[in-house]
Formats: C-alpha cells, sequence, structure tokens
C-alpha cells in the first residue's frame, strides 16, 4: 500500500488537520464513546473545549465549562459534548483527557469539525 499525500494549505481551511484521527473519515457516535471510554478508564478527567473554525490554528481554544474531575460516566461527558455543539453550533469540538497524576494531556479528539464562513 502507498503512502497517501495529504494536501494540506494555509487558504484552504477545510484543507487542515487535526492530529492523527483527523486523517480518518468522521467517527461514529460509538466510535467517540469509545474514545471517552478509554479516557475513563486511564483515569484521566476529560474536558471539553470549542473554537471558531478560521482560529483552529491557534494554541488556545476555548474550555466549555470547567474539566469534568472524577467522572465516570460516558453519558454525562458527551451529553456536554452536545450541549456545547448546541452553544456553539458552527465551531469545532474536542474532547481532552488530562492525566492529573502526570499533569499532561493524555489524548485530545476532535469530534465535531464546525463550518468554515
Amino acid at each position: 500500500m502507498a503512502i497517501q499525500a495529504y494536501d494540506s494549505r494555509r487558504d484552504d481551511p477545510s484543507s487542515r488537520k487535526f492530529g492523527t484521527f483527523s486523517y480518518l473519515p468522521p467517527m461514529t457516535a460509538e466510535q467517540i464513546r469509545k474514545q471517552v471510554q478509554y479516557m475513563i478508564a486511564q483515569g484521566w478527567s476529560c474536558s471539553i473545549e470549542h473554537v471558531e473554525p478560521p482560529r483552529a490554528m491557534d494554541t488556545y481554544w476555548y474550555l466549555w465549562k470547567l474539566p469534568l474531575f472524577g467522572e465516570t460516566d460516558p453519558d454525562a461527558v458527551l451529553a456536554e459534548v452536545d450541549e456545547c455543539r448546541t452553544a456553539n453550533p458552527g465551531d469545532h469540538v474536542r474532547i481532552t483527557g488530562y492525566n492529573g497524576r502526570r499533569q499532561t494531556q493524555g489524548m485530545s479528539v476532535v469530534v465535531h469539525r464546525g463550518v468554515y464562513a
């Protein structure tokens, strides 16, 4: 199998990628749920962030409420994702799992891509 090149241009925002998972087809609800379950199983605190598409390549994304410290129910995390998407319909939304022991991000997954104006 040949390695596939992905066009990504500064002048074409829709061509931009957001890490490993963004090179794959969009995740289904069940696949997103499995990612959240993985974060919880690792003992990581889930956090939901969002940003306007033109600013997606900036370092700073807006924090949606406080991180869900100690949350062990994937449904509660996914409900917050849905609330964030409803409140910010045009924004990109991602879930980040924070490793409290190491004080680092364990993983981050974009779960909704907003629309470019």
